[in-house]
């Protein structure tokens, strides 16, 4: 085997990896996967997330299914291809947060048992990302790929930025993938590219391209930002809750454009 067929053995085998982390897509089992650097690939499972959901979407379009209809159930096979993963998470996250005793919310986020908070943090997410995608009536496929992509990109923010608050745990090892802000910058141009595509669709869209930017990277900085002042930085389950805010409030600036 040549070194360029190698490295490219690599990377595949990489966003393999990536993949059945992040996803409940099944994929032949592979006993050479290396899930240390999951989290650099983050993004691109995003967008290979919303390109599945924005066919699906696009699918229901031409069976003539209402808009309504569609958007919830491409929310419902949004939650079945992550498994649950995130959502999960934001919901532990709220769970530790209605605690008042700061020194208990990450033993309260630990337990699997979910509560009144986490349950009402879940129906929130759902309802506004329901609400928000019905009210989007075009580019439905590039915008669930924006969306997804940039609630993973601010998860990677946030290992980045923030100290995590185990010595151990799911996401513990992310921390050896995402070093600096170098490790970000794929991530952000790769967003920064799909933006562009409106611009091939319509050359007149330039201000929802640079609004689609901003806010992304806006509410991705921030929703990182809010969790870490809460709490003093991450774990597993606020690098989920990132994913999922991002995700739902990002659906909601769009349709102001």
């Amino acid at each position: 085997m040549t070194k360029q067929q190698s490295w490219w053995k690599k990377l595949l085998l990489n966003l393999a990896a990536s993949i059945i982390f992040y996803t409940a897509i099944p994929l032949p089992n592979l006993q050479v996967l290396d899930f240390r650097g999951v989290a650099r690939f983050a993004p691109l499972v995003g967008l290979m997330i919303g390109g599945i959901l924005g066919l699906l979407d696009g699918g229901m379009n031409y069976l003539g299914m209402s808009v309504l209809t569609r958007s919830a159930l491409v929310i419902c096979v949004w939650i079945a291809i992550t498994g649950g993963l995130h959502l999960d998470g934001a919901m532990d996250t709220a769970d530790g947060l209605a605690v008042g005793d700061p020194k208990r919310r990450l033993e309260v986020m630990a337990d699997s048992a979910t509560g009144a908070f986490g349950a009402m943090a879940a129906i929130a997410i759902l309802l506004l990302k329901t609400t928000a995608l019905t009210d989007i009536p075009e580019n439905r496929w590039l915008v669930l790929m924006a969306t997804c992509g940039w609630g993973r990109w601010g998860q990677q923010l946030a290992i980045a930025r923030y100290p995590y608050l185990k010595p151990t745990g799911k996401g513990a090892f992310h921390k050896q993938a995402i070093r600096s802000y170098k490790d970000v910058l794929p991530g952000l141009l790769l967003l920064i590219g799909l933006s562009s595509l409106l611009l091939l669709i319509d050359k007149k869209r330039l201000f929802s391209v640079l609004g689609m930017t901003v806010a992304g990277i806006a509410i991705a900085t921030l929703t990182g930002a809010w969790f870490n002042h809460k709490l003093g930085g991450h774990t597993g389950d606020t690098y989920g809750a990132v994913v999922e805010w991002t995700e739902a409030l990002f659906l909601c600036i769009i349709t102001t454009f």
